[in-house]
């Protein structure tokens, strides 16, 4: 069983620097990945994966299902720059009778669905102003510290994308207000959070409606971005945002790469072009976090 999979693996790694697609064994993920760099004049110049079988299940009808995760590591070369990116990928495979039959991604972008989920932006003029400063480094810091892991200061969800990015935030100065109104402000103490500060389709309507606290300018472009700021993502173009990312850094021509959690990744180009999430309705939104300064 692990040795079928290491095969899978091993051959999705030469994939990645290979320029054949006529291998049955073609992931379409890794072409599309290949291809928007391509687009972009780049290219994966080395891959490397790690598999980690994490729960065998129980066989039923001579079929056996088996989840595992596996840490990708691209170095990709665009224009001269190069840069490591990183990706968890959470797979589950079926063996029949012992022979590998299938294999693939599980879709990690459902959200949290919370009934009564909203919140509420009225009478903000009433409450004191929170002055901070955001520093943008101690933001991207932490973003990379715990790209791949959970700090235990936090409660942890299942979809955590937006929970990561708020305590990027935090850690950037962000001060936290609202509590104990999870339908007011941004905060989490203990078990207990505002939906803004755990749910992607709340954050991308609080960043730009905040008056005091943490709050953000939207603009109409990603290279307009700074490092420490965020993209809210709609990937089905319904009007309802499911993912939320940090910008960390810069590719050569100035557009952004950003780290996630849920699937956890770091460096990522933030199109999100290679994600099975990725649909052509999706939608964007690019905010600049703002300060007092």
């Amino acid at each position: 069983m692990r040795d079928q999979l290491q095969e899978l693996l091993v051959k999705r790694v030469q994939q990645c620097v290979s320029h054949s697609r006529s291998s049955i064994h073609t992931c379409p993920k890794i072409e599309q990945k290949k291809e928007s760099l391509l687009s972009r004049s780049g290219e994966i110049v080395k891959a490397q994966a790690t598999g980690k079988v994490t729960k065998v299940g129980k066989e039923k009808d001579d079929v056996k299902p088996v989840e595992y995760k596996v840490h990708f590591k691209y170095l990709i070369k665009h224009k001269g720059l190069l840069y490591m990116e990183e990706e968890i990928e959470e797979r589950t495979a079926e063996f029949y009778k012992g022979v590998l039959v299938e294999d693939q991604e599980k879709n990690p972008f459902k959200d949290i669905r919370i009934a009564g989920e909203d919140f509420s932006l009225e009478n903000e003029e009433e409450e004191i102003r929170l002055e901070y400063r955001y520093e943008r480094m101690k933001a991207v810091q932490y973003a990379e510290k715990w790209w791949n892991s959970h700090n235990p200061a936090y409660k942890k969800f299942e979809v955590d994308c937006t929970n990561y990015i708020s305590q990027c935030l935090h850690a950037g100065g962000g001060p936290m207000r609202g509590y104990p109104n999870r339908g007011k402000g941004w905060w989490m103490r203990s078990e207990n959070w505002s939906f803004s500060w755990s749910v992607a389709n709340s954050m991308r309507w609080y960043l730009p409606g905040s008056k005091t606290g943490l709050r953000a300018k939207e603009v109409s472009s990603p290279d307009q971005l700074l490092l420490g700021d965020v993209i809210c993502y709609d990937f089905q173009g319904d009007g309802r945002f499911d993912h939320t990312t940090l910008v960390t850094g810069k590719d050569a021509a100035g557009m952004p790469l950003v780290n996630a959690h849920t699937y956890n990744c770091r460096m990522r180009y933030w199109a999100y072009e290679d994600s099975t999430a990725y649909t052509p309705n999706i939608k964007y939104k690019f905010f600049s976090i703002t300060d007092d300064r």
